[in-house]
């Protein structure tokens, strides 16, 4: 018997190395559990083509977006373990979800198979140009002065332009008015026309703006300037100590998928990510490049699952 299943062993692994050096033989998805325009989907459509390349297989980026993210991921973890769906994740969705939503139709550890984190960012703090705060001084001073009167939009509840706002919040004992979207694009719009007051954004749509005088640039939520913005002080510079709020994006499968998939999806996208033009392109956006093991992002996602679960409590945030 023992024999039998070790002769099993073989050949089974041996058909996943089979398979991982055929694959993929169809085009991959990539959803996308955000709509076209915001972080999520500007940095999907940068590494999908050099997958495309590497493959010769198109990656077709399925936009699926809603309830913060959510609703894409849940699609992808009911999918088949076939490395033909991946998911292009983030903070929100994988390590704050957990904690914002009581009936989450997917298990963040459970049901993905992490293959890496492909690059974090900050987010830049904008109002429309109207707002008479010039900096994050006076906009607390202004928000505390008038209570729950300026609002702040994001991409959906639980979603790190949610957060970030509310640990603004919390540190400095403000109050403002959240007005949740279904994504990014609609948001800065709805900011462009005086609708809301402020959002915090990915910086890759917000850049141009900022430049054009569309919108009016606050602040940065890491602890140091962004490259993309140097004049711009970070809000812990600009008079909230420790204030620090980094988004991040990382591929994953459906849990089940076979380790030899992962693995290759894992070494492709590393490459691409050492590329000078990748890594320069993210760095042009204030992007770090990251590449880590699927271990490690696994484990970076329990991490970050502790920090913003915190977060969430003390400001009280929930969805349901």
């Amino acid at each position: 018997m023992n024999t039998r299943i070790a002769i099993a062993v073989i050949l089974a692994a041996a058909a996943m190395g089979a398979q991982a050096q055929t694959y993929p033989t169809k085009p991959v998805r990539l959803i996308v559990p955000f709509p076209p325009g915001g972080g999520t989907d500007l940095i999907s459509r940068a590494i999908a083509p050099k997958l495309s390349e590497a493959w010769g297989q198109q990656i077709v980026v399925d936009n699926r977006p809603g309830s913060g993210g959510t609703i894409g991921m849940a699609i992808a973890a009911k999918t088949p373990p076939d490395g033909y769906t991946a998911v292009m994740g983030q903070l929100a969705n994988l390590s704050a979800a957990p904690s914002m939503y009581k009936n989450l139709p997917y298990d963040p550890v459970r049901d993905f198979a992490p293959v890496t984190q492909v690059v974090s960012t900050p987010l830049v703090l904008v109002s429309h140009p109207s707002l008479p705060a010039k900096n994050v001084k006076e906009l607390v001073a202004l928000a505390r002065a008038k209570p729950d009167a300026l609002t702040y939009g994001s991409p959906g509840n639980g979603t790190l332009g949610h957060l970030a706002a509310e640990m603004f919040k919390t540190m400095t004992g403000t109050k403002m008015l959240h007005i949740p979207y279904k994504g990014a694009s609609l948001a800065i719009t709805e900011l462009m026309g005086g609708q809301i007051t402020t959002y915090f954004s990915s910086i890759p749509p917000a850049v141009s703006l900022i430049k054009a005088g569309r919108l009016k640039a606050l602040g940065v939520t890491s602890l140091k300037r962004a490259t993309a913005l140097p004049d711009i002080p970070s809000i812990a510079e600009g008079g909230v100590p420790g204030y620090d709020a980094v988004n991040w994006y990382g591929l994953a499968y459906p849990a089940g998928t076979p380790q030899a998939i992962v693995t290759k999806m894992h070494e492709d996208t590393v490459k691409i990510l050492r590329l000078p033009e990748v890594r320069d392109r993210f760095s042009s956006e204030a992007g770090e490049v990251v590449g880590n093991t699927p271990e490690q992002f696994a484990a970076f996602i329990k991490t970050e699952a502790v920090k913003w679960g915190k977060v969430i409590r003390d400001s009280g945030a929930r969805v349901d």
